[in-house]
């Protein structure tokens, strides 16, 4: 059994996406794109953000990720944080996670003070005491990074750490990290998306995780 849950939290706890995806289309209308042909962005929701940023501009020709990324923020710090909700059945996986003992973490691509911020408004500030993510100053992007300084601070043991979340980025940082890795098919990722990156357990629904764990 695990002893300690790390939970991305864009796609995972949280759906951030009409929040998101409204900044991303601010930004590009900024930049002076039309918006509405970057079309769906479902893909650019829980990579880092800079990534994300990146590739939507290139479909653009436009290389101002530095711009991008500051306009895209200037949005999202006042407005987009709070466009998110808790998905259903989350605070009834915590408080199971939480009440076997499992010690519970939040590990996150999301700025970190964003996603301090975005776990008070939704509440779950008693389940998820701690949380990790990017850096300000643009430490820490690489989720493997981060879950590595993450296990290092915190002194959890790789051996009894699961990581749960949406993305293959969640997968991957995971397994260079030692731990192993349950997908969540709730969020934006996709059952296909997760197997090929090699999720050691899939849950489609938040009540499958305490048994996974």
């Amino acid at each position: 059994m695990s002893r300690t849950v790390l939970l991305d939290l864009d796609g995972t706890i949280a759906d951030s996406r009409p929040g998101i995806e409204a900044c991303f289309r601010f930004m590009l209308a900024e930049l002076g794109h039309d918006p509405a042909a970057a079309g769906d962005l479902s893909w650019a929701v829980g990579p880092p953000i800079g990534v994300s940023i990146g590739t939507l501009l290139a479909r653009y020709g436009d290389d101002r990720v530095a711009l991008g990324l500051t306009t895209y923020r200037a949005r999202y710090s006042t407005v987009g944080i709070y466009e998110c909700a808790v998905y259903p059945g989350i605070p009834e996986m915590l408080a199971g996670l939480t009440e076997t003992g499992r010690t519970l973490c939040i590990a996150t691509s999301k700025r970190r003070d964003f996603a301090e911020q975005v776990v008070d408004f939704l509440g779950l500030r008693g389940f998820l005491p701690t949380v990790y993510g990017a850096l300000p100053g643009g430490g820490l992007d690489d989720k493997t990074d981060m879950l590595a300084e993450l296990l290092r601070i915190e002194g959890y043991d790789p051996a009894a750490t699961v990581m749960v979340g949406d993305r293959m980025h969640d997968v991957r940082a995971a397994k260079a990290n030692g731990l192993r890795s349950v997908g969540a098919l709730w969020g934006y990722g996709g059952e296909a998306e997760l197997r090929e990156a090699g999720a050691d357990f899939l849950a489609a629904a938040p009540a499958e995780v305490p048994g996974l764990v």
